[in-house]
């Protein structure tokens, strides 16, 4: 197979947000390791309304999106993998990233995602457990291991570096590891099905 598309998501789009730099450390882990095509989808980058279309994506793949989703639902279609990048908010995940899931539903589905935590107390992991159940009903796997930084401000220095680096990296490539072998075999199932074509519904048999 040929090398994967891992989209690293950033979740927050808050002022004062730490969450690039975190994703600007795993990026360069991921890119390192040299089995994905690595892009950044920064979502303060795109338009996302908190109203929802009339149809559930779920129902309708293409619902009419405002002009400045665009290039947000074009990286999430190339994709064939997911990292998300959280913080929690008041025990969850943010708004905007609730957001963009939920204005897509095909770009998610049979599709690896991890994730890469950070907060001041849990790590964000009370935003991953919550992300887990949401992208169960979308389809998507989400893997098992994960990064997390609590107390994040104390690990990294002023320059965005890591002071204690050997850990988190060591994590982040198990991480990369469980990605890589979920999103193949994803891949390679949606890849077989597209050949098949779609299953057909009791009433058309």
């Amino acid at each position: 197979m040929s090398t994967l598309r891992l989209a690293v998501v950033i979740g927050s789009v808050r002022d004062g947000r730490f969450g690039p730099t975190v994703a600007r450390w795993f990026t360069e882990i991921a890119e390192k390791d040299g089995r994905f095509t690595v892009d950044v989808i920064d979502l303060a980058d795109h338009e996302l309304p908190v109203g929802l279309p009339a149809v559930s994506p779920r129902l309708d793949p293409n619902p009419e999106r405002p002009e400045g989703m665009r290039g947000l639902t074009e990286a999430l279609d190339r994709a064939d993998a997911f990292v998300i990048v959280t913080p929690d908010y008041n025990r969850s995940y943010p708004a905007a990233l609730k957001a963009a899931i939920d204005w897509h539903f095909t770009p998610w589905e049979h599709k690896a995602i991890g994730f890469v935590g950070y907060s001041g107390a849990s790590g964000g992991l009370l935003a991953i457990e919550h992300l887990r159940q949401v992208f169960t009903e979308l389809n998507a796997h989400t893997v098992r291991d994960y990064v997390s930084f609590p107390r994040y401000y104390l690990l990294f220095d002023e320059n965005g570096a890591l002071r204690e680096p050997e850990e988190p990296a060591a994590a982040a490539r198990e991480l990369l590891d469980q990605v890589h072998w979920w999103s193949s075999a994803l891949a390679a199932g949606r890849q077989d099905r597209s050949r098949r074509g779609p299953a057909l519904s009791p009433a058309t048999t």
